[in-house]
């Protein structure tokens, strides 16, 4: 071999070298994932269909590393979104409103659905075999916050079975949402709204009774939707496709598998409720339609939310839907 030949080979060995080199260095640049700080209103069953996406992998392979926290309580989200201390909010789209009312220069945009219906249940400290909505007159109701969607849904349903809560209850408001359960498990009030598996947990416990499900009774609502400021959703157009289209994955997943199969996919974020509990409670929200099987908001479903708040006196003013709703990314999702 000459000494030529050995030169132009070791030249051609060290190029080909280098662009292995360059060519694993810029997969893995592709591969790096993207972090987005993802703020949850509470921890419920209700959400299933966000764990199901996290524990099977769904943001991931969407190259999302999706960090979630807990938040408890719809002006806690709001605040956090505002205050840029959280990327992408889970809460009710009431509070979408009441930013874009204040006269937010940054508004928060609900771009994809969760949930199409109230997630709480009436809880009886008694055990009624019969129950009528009329049984509720002259008790005392320990209600959610004041101006929260289930709060506004509860009122909503109450009216339409005849009771006026602030008439014909002793309506108690003044204990945060996140002590709720334990004030009703201390002795507070005759009735409470609860959302699972807080619901069937007492049950179990003997705690309280299910008599009523305010989301059978309330129809289809945008009751919590994944929502971003405009300013986020302008600069992370990407991110919040991918995050879209893997929560579309998981709402179709969830569709397409039973209670138990679900149950046991999620059971990491909900450790201390046994399995059979969390399938009992995915089984109540999946035979009423609570699941959304994508992640459309549609103006039927936005209207009815702003009847439901105008009703409860907490609508400061009509918005239309093009607003503070953008569909795009969910319909991206579903035509991918």
């Amino acid at each position: 071999m000459s000494s030529t030949f050995k030169m132009s080979f070791s030249i051609l060995f060290a190029a080909v070298l280098i662009i292995g080199l360059s060519a694993c260095q810029s997969n893995e640049t592709t591969q790096k994932t993207e972090k987005i700080r993802v703020a949850e209103v509470t921890r419920s069953v209700f959400y299933a269909p966000q764990y199901v996406a996290l524990a099977k992998g769904f943001f991931k392979k969407e190259g999302l590393d999706v960090q979630l926290k807990t938040t408890w309580g719809g002006d806690k989200t709001m605040t956090a979104l505002l205050s840029g201390g959280t990327d992408i909010g889970l809460v009710g789209s009431e509070t979408s409103i009441y930013v874009y009312t204040r006269g937010s220069k940054n508004p928060v945009i609900n771009f994809a659905q969760l949930t199409q219906t109230d997630g709480t249940f009436l809880i009886s400290r008694k055990k009624i075999d019969h129950f009528t909505w009329s049984q509720l007159k002259d008790s005392r109701f320990l209600g959610q916050r004041k101006g929260g969607m289930p709060q506004m849904v509860g009122e909503y349903v109450l009216k339409k079975n005849g009771i006026d809560p602030h008439k014909d209850l002793h309506l108690i408001q003044n204990i945060d949402y996140a002590n709720i359960p334990n004030a009703f498990a201390s002795g507070t009030g005759d009735f409470v709204q609860l959302f699972e598996p807080q619901a069937s947990i007492f049950e179990k416990e003997g705690k309280g009774y299910i008599v009523a499900s305010f989301g059978k009774e309330s129809g289809h609502v945008p009751y919590t939707s994944y929502m971003a400021t405009k300013s986020y959703m302008e600069s992370h157009q990407s991110a919040v496709s991918k995050f879209t289209r893997a929560i579309y994955q998981a709402q179709q997943w969830v569709a397409d598998h039973n209670s138990k199969e679900i149950a046991q996919v999620i059971h990491p974020y909900f450790k201390d409720t046994d399995t059979d509990m969390l399938a009992k409670a995915i089984d109540r929200y999946k035979n009423q339609g609570t699941y959304a099987t994508d992640p459309i908001l549609d103006p039927k479903e936005w209207n009815h939310l702003q009847s439901i708040m105008k009703e409860a006196g907490e609508l400061p003013k009509q918005v239309d839907y093009k607003t503070l709703v953008n569909t795009s990314f969910a319909e991206k999702a579903i035509k991918d």
